[in-house]
Order: structure tokens, then C-alpha cells, then sequence
């Protein structure tokens, strides 16, 4: 009979398109495993709203599982001790698992040598293969995706495979054991829209393909949100890019394959610089704001409290919701880094416990990118102004949406209630007034590059 084989699951919570399953179900029996490993990423464990969907995604994972024949095993510690302890106790033949980039999974890989056998196929195209002409990681993201697109169309998806489960199985951690859920207090109800596992992935999908043809169009409307809600699914790795591409087909248009492209590229970026997130790529020596009043001002930016709609409207459906729409991150996080001058890294740890697509390469990347300290990154003296991207981007109904005690206001006079003179009692004041805060920033860059 062969030998048991066991699936070490990560952030690829699917039985299709699955590498790692595929060989593994082609040796013998398997065994899925997952670890909730806190130690290995330190800083970077899983922040409230990942821990949310991962408790659901798990129980849609271990359903799946089941219905191919096999079954989910939860253990909780330090991964490099805990899967080759469960592949000793059910005598396991092999490891499998398939690739990932973030820093901590590559610790957890070689902590004990390369004890399981990593397939591809959790990107577009392994990033370790898109190189310069030095044979070195491209720092630019538009040289990364000329020298990705000769790999398009990416290959076509796995089916899920028929699997069968060994007689001898290991002991199992309770799902319910694990606390992932908030529960005192449980700020969890603004969540119910989203539905994690394959299941709400394929269906997110099925919706995105109807609408795809408006993404390049309307991506950056709020109101509308034409983006595809799959970073969630994405990140979790319930759906897969190949997967994606090959539903989109012509319909999505270059645009959103230029997006799935990018996380490819931000992953390049994590295997070039471990520290992205927490580290300048580029330092700008700019003297950032720190004490009482920056954190007052970090505090009120949480809330949504900064007396500029757009801004409060995105930071609000972020605590409320585990999301927010592509654009309002971009205007937010301008807000945080330029409009207050507080470090990036703050920003960018805030959204991980607060988003459900909390992704390491992605989420560092665009906070890089946003701040000018980035390989590839705006320039810091380019600064949102975030009354004008309000009315630009037609924001009006989504700041009705997510800041409540300006939706009796009207189109003309919502995005700047202040500066019309019409802002309801009790509506946050300005923390600084737009000009101030940009010449603010300029003067901090120009004593930079003075001082450089």
C-alpha cells in the first residue's frame, strides 16, 4: 500500500488548483494539515480581521476535504516543529506544500532543512524566474511585467483531485478551540457580507466576470466599487490567479490582468527584501511627526475622525467592514503619511489588523508606494488632495454610505462641508487644512534634501 502523504495548507485554502494536493493525492492517502503558527512571523501573526476569515475559510476547507474523501488536521505552534511532528505520527511518506513568499514561511521551511517538497503555483509565474538581464529582481514594476508577459496565458488550473484518507489519523486541535472570533465584544457585524471559502470565491468571481468589462472604467469609483472584491479570496488562496485569468478570459481586459501582475510583483519584491514590511526601501531621512499630538492625530485617522469625508468614510468602512475600496486606501493612506507626516509603518500595521485581504507583499508594497520610500513609488512631494479626489471620483454616495451625519448634505457640498461652511454639529473638525498640511510636507522634504 503507499505511503501516507501530508498537505501542509497556508494561505491556499482550496482543493482545486492546489499543487501541493495534486502530488501528494498521485503518491497515496492524504492528510491535510494547518498550523495557526504565531511564533515564526513575530510582528506579522495574524491581525483580528484575518483570524475572523481564516476561522470560517478553515471549517469551508475542512468540508471540502471531507467530501473528496480525505480530512483537515488543525494543530496550533511553531510550524517547523509541529508538521514534522504530524508527518512522524502518521507515518507520513512526504511533505507537500506549495510556495509562498512571505518572510516567516520561508523561516518555517528550512528552520529544520527542507523537509516538504514546495510546488508552484500560488502566482501567475514564479516571480524567482522573471529576472533582469544581470540575472537580478526587477525593482520597476513596468520591466517586471515585460519580461512576465511572454508567460502569458498562465497555465491552465487543476482540477480538484479524488482523494482517500489513511487508517491510521493523527489527534486534531478543535476549530472552535482556537478563539479566531471577537466575542467580547464581537465587532465582527459588519462582516456579513462577505462569505469566505471556494464557495464565496467562485461566486465573487461569477459576479466580478458579468461587470469586468467596466473594471478599467470605474475601478477608481467609490460609489460604484467595480473593483472584484477577490482580494480576500485571493490572499486566503481560495481562488487563484490562474484561476481568475482563465474565468476572465478577454472579458477583464488588460487592466485587472495588470493587477493580478502586480501582486506577482510585489511577491518578486518580498524575495528580494524580507523587511519590506517594516522597512524603508529607499529612506527619505524626513523628520516624521511623533509624541501626543501624532498620536492624537494616528488615533483620530483610525476612526475616521479627520474632518475630511473621503478619508473618514474609507477608515470607516475599513473597521467596519475588514475592507475598503482601492481608491479610498490610496487617498487614506496620502492622508496619514503626508497630511499628518507620520511614518508609513503605522499605517501599514494598522490596516493588517484591520483588513481581510491583510497581505504581507501587497499591503507593503502599496504603503511604499504611497509614501516615496519604495523601489518603485511616487514621488513624496506628489501629495492627494483629498477634498478634490472626493469630487473627482464622485464619492458622494459613498461617503453617505460610511459617514452617516453627512448624508443629508448635497452632491455640491458633501465632499468639503467645512470649506462650504455647512458641516453638521458634532462632525469632526479638520485636524490640519489642506494647504497647511501640504506645505508642511514640501518644507519636510526640502530639510531632507537640504540636509542630504
Amino acid at each position: 500500500m503507499a505511503s501516507p502523504q501530508l498537505v501542509w495548507f497556508r494561505q491556499d485554502l482550496r482543493t482545486a488548483d492546489h499543487p501541493a494536493l495534486t502530488a501528494a493525492a498521485a503518491c497515496g492517502p492524504v492528510v491535510g494539515l494547518y498550523v495557526l503558527d504565531d511564533e515564526t512571523p513575530g510582528e506579522w501573526k495574524l491581525g483580528g480581521a484575518s483570524r475572523w476569515w481564516l476561522h470560517h475559510s478553515l471549517a469551508a476547507l475542512s468540508a471540502e476535504l471531507e467530501a473528496l474523501g480525505s480530512v483537515l488536521i488543525l494543530r496550533r505552534g511553531r510550524a517547523s516543529r509541529v508538521v514534522p511532528e504530524v508527518a512522524k505520527e502518521m507515518g507520513a511518506g512526504g511533505i507537500h506544500a506549495n510556495r509562498h513568499y512571505e518572510p516567516w514561511w520561508r523561516e518555517a521551511e528550512c528552520e529544520k532543512g527542507d523537509f516538504a517538497i514546495l510546488h508552484e503555483g500560488d502566482v501567475l509565474h514564479e516571480p524567482d524566474d522573471i529576472r533582469s538581464g544581470s540575472g537580478k529582481p526587477f525593482k520597476i514594476y513596468g520591466p517586471f511585467y515585460r519580461a512576465l508577459h511572454p508567460h502569458f496565458p498562465p497555465a491552465a488550473p487543476l482540477p480538484a483531485p479524488k482523494l482517500e484518507k489513511p487508517a491510521k489519523l493523527p489527534k486534531s486541535d478543535r476549530l472552535a478551540d482556537w478563539d479566531l472570533l471577537p466575542s467580547k465584544p464581537d465587532w465582527s457585524g459588519g462582516f456579513s457580507d462577505w462569505q469566505p471559502g471556494t464557495k464565496g470565491a467562485h461566486k465573487q468571481l461569477d459576479r466580478f466576470v458579468v461587470h469586468a468589462g467596466d473594471y478599467g472604467a470605474k475601478r477608481d469609483l467609490p460609489a460604484i466599487d467595480a473593483t472584484s472584491r477577490l482580494s480576500p479570496h485571493l490572499h486566503h488562496g481560495e481562488v487563484t490567479p490562474r484561476q481568475v485569468w482563465h474565468a476572465l478570459g478577454r472579458k477583464g481586459g488588460d487592466k485587472f490582468h495588470r493587477e493580478l501582475a502586480w501582486r506577482d510583483f510585489s511577491r518578486s519584491m518580498t524575495l528580494a527584501d524580507p523587511d519590506i514590511g517594516s522597512k524603508s526601501q529607499r529612506p527619505l531621512g524626513l523628520k516624521t511627526r511623533h509624541g501626543k499630538a501624532a498620536d492624537a492625530d494616528f488615533i483620530a485617522w483610525t476612526k475616521g475622525q479627520t474632518g475630511y469625508p473621503l478619508v473618514d468614510a474609507g477608515m470607516r468602512q475599513l473597521w467596519q467592514s475588514g475592507w475598503m475600496h482601492n481608491r479610498a486606501r490610496l487617498v487614506t493612506s496620502s492622508f496619514l503619511v503626508k497630511h499628518l507626516l507620520i511614518d508609513w509603518w503605522r499605517g501599514a500595521q494598522w490596516f493588517w489588523d484591520c483588513l481581510v485581504d491583510a497581505d504581507y507583499a501587497n499591503n507593503s508594497q502599496n504603503w511604499q508606494w504611497i509614501a516615496g520610500t519604495g523601489f518603485d513609488s511616487q514621488p513624496f512631494y506628489r501629495i492627494m488632495a483629498p477634498l478634490a479626489q472626493s469630487e473627482k471620483f464622485d464619492a458622494a454616495d459613498y461617503i453617505r454610505q460610511w459617514v452617516p451625519e453627512l448624508a443629508h448634505l448635497s452632491d455640491a457640498d458633501i465632499h468639503d462641508p467645512w470649506g462650504r461652511g455647512v458641516a453638521p454639529k458634532g462632525y469632526a473638525q479638520p485636524l490640519i487644512g489642506h494647504k497647511e498640511a501640504r506645505e508642511r510636507a514640501l518644507q519636510a522634504f526640502k530639510e531632507r534634501s537640504t540636509a542630504a
